[in-house]
């Protein structure tokens, strides 16, 4: 194969890990060694073809054992787990808060309305405990 066609073919790989489906960064190793296989050719080093898929297939098995599990760790964007949502955090308070009442409260970024589960009032600036979630309220008791 030609040393442009390599090249073509790890641009396609490359790019297509970039651009359109995440394929766990593989497609960026295999497309990288395709381009480093089509760098051989094009210093005018000819390889037959058999050696041009050997080369291939070698450098992308080693650069992926070697640098795809660092590199992807370092580079992709921690997503936060809040599956169990925030039960349990602990939050502090912007106001007084009596056994049963409600109040707004800023927390992750948007505005919550709070509830005091408990059965004391809750003075501002107190830290609470997230008991509970129900719908967009969060239940809160006093932290241990």
């Amino acid at each position: 194969m030609p040393w442009w066609g390599w090249m073509i073919i790890g641009a396609l790989l490359f790019g297509s890990e970039m651009m359109l489906v995440d394929a766990a960064f593989y497609l960026v190793f295999i497309g990288a060694a395709a381009m480093v296989t089509g760098l051989v050719g094009m210093f005018g080093i000819t390889l037959d073809l058999w050696a041009q898929w050997v080369l291939f297939a070698v450098l992308a098995i080693v650069a992926m054992l070697l640098f795809r599990d660092r590199l992807y760790k370092k580079l992709r964007v921690v997503e936060h787990d809040y599956a169990s949502g925030p039960e349990g955090e602990t939050i502090r308070l912007d106001e007084d808060l009596a056994p049963g009442e409600s109040a707004r409260l800023s927390y992750r970024g948007t505005t919550w309305t709070v509830m005091n589960s408990g059965s004391v009032a809750i003075e501002k600036g107190k830290d609470v405990r997230i008991e509970k979630v129900s719908g967009l309220t969060l239940m809160i008791g006093q932290a241990q």
